[in-house]
């Protein structure tokens, strides 16, 4: 899992909407559907990232939503959650949130004592120097003995606050997923992997990748950042088909499909008549890596790797358009 305080996406996100809240995870017991370290961003008419979605995720963001009419500066809440009847939820763990509301005004206090962000739990407060005992377990976790989110037991919150990076939503665990993400680990993307059940992943996915699972992939496209790279390499080309499609109808960075020339053809009849224009369909790759260099796994992933790095479509160089259907 991609760990840390996207201050550079918060920064984006407020001058958008005005004041946003965030919600993260900052601990967890049991069986839960994300772990600690993972957020999302809630404003008034919709929300950005995941908690792991279901009722969990749907209370997390009618509560954020409450916090967003609060007035003063600094306004926060904690929120503990048991997955069970209550929220109509089978994981039988709790999860413990933080919900923070920004405007323009903690944006700048933030930018002002990076690289970390410390701050107590308790409202109407402002950032400090990280406490000492917080300071020394974000030096432990940056050397990689965990996540760089802290709670240490007083009160207080520390994160690292994280560099750009190039949102990657891949679609799909088998062969060809697996060494994407294995070349692509390291390099300066944060990805998100998707698949129907958790038994379609590895045993063992790096803490660099977040990974979601839905019976419908397409129905998590909605939650992915407006700049976000969409890699479609599913089991399905009905599954293929519907996420295409949902990317399409939004904003997003990139679309790559794997396939071959027959693939895109059908699709692109299939999407036309679902009705997207030729100057939307004109920005789905397809196939994806490079030919020349073969059409193994590993040769489709490498090839997929340099002409990224060689792009212009990573972090910070990307220009998000509207689409429409």
């Amino acid at each position: 899992m991609v760990n840390g305080f996207n201050l550079a996406e918060l920064t984006e996100q407020v001058a958008e909407h005005g004041a946003v809240v965030r919600v993260l995870i900052t601990g967890f017991q049991g069986s839960t559907p994300r772990e600690t370290g993972a957020s999302m961003t809630v404003w008034a008419t919709g929300q950005s990232g995941t908690i792991g979605g279901g009722a969990l995720e749907w209370e997390a963001a009618r509560q954020a939503r409450k916090l967003l009419d609060k007035s003063g500066d600094w306004q926060r809440g904690v929120l503990k959650m048991p997955l069970g009847p209550a929220l109509g939820q089978c994981c039988g763990g709790t999860v413990s949130l933080l919900m923070e509301r920004f405007s323009a005004r903690e944006i700048t206090e933030i930018s002002a004592v990076a690289p970390t962000f410390t701050r107590p739990k308790a409202d109407g407060i402002s950032p400090a120097p990280a406490p000492l005992q917080a300071a020394r377990l974000l030096r432990i976790k940056r050397s990689g003995a965990g996540d760089s989110n802290v709670d240490n037991g007083n009160g207080w919150i520390s994160e690292a606050i994280c560099q750009p990076l190039t949102p990657l939503w891949l679609y799909g665990a088998g062969h060809v997923g697996r060494e994407i993400v294995r070349v692509l680990t390291g390099l300066p993307f944060s990805i998100t992997w998707i698949d129907t059940s958790r038994a379609r992943f590895p045993a063992e996915i790096s803490d660099d990748v977040d990974w979601l699972t839905s019976q419908n992939p397409a129905a998590l496209v909605s939650v992915a950042p407006k700049d976000a790279l969409h890699f479609v390499l599913t089991y399905s080309h009905a599954h293929d088909l519907e996420i295409c499609h949902q990317v399409l109808s939004r904003d997003f960075g990139h679309l790559g499909l794997i396939g071959s020339a027959s693939k895109k053809a059908r699709f692109l009849k299939r999407l036309r008549e679902l009705g997207h224009s030729d100057t939307v369909l004109a920005r789905l790759e397809c196939p994806i890596g490079d030919r020349s260099l073969g059409k193994t796994p590993q040769a489709i992933a490498i090839g997929l790797a340099y002409s990224l790095m060689q792009s212009n479509i990573v972090s910070g160089r990307v220009t998000s358009t509207r689409v429409n259907a």
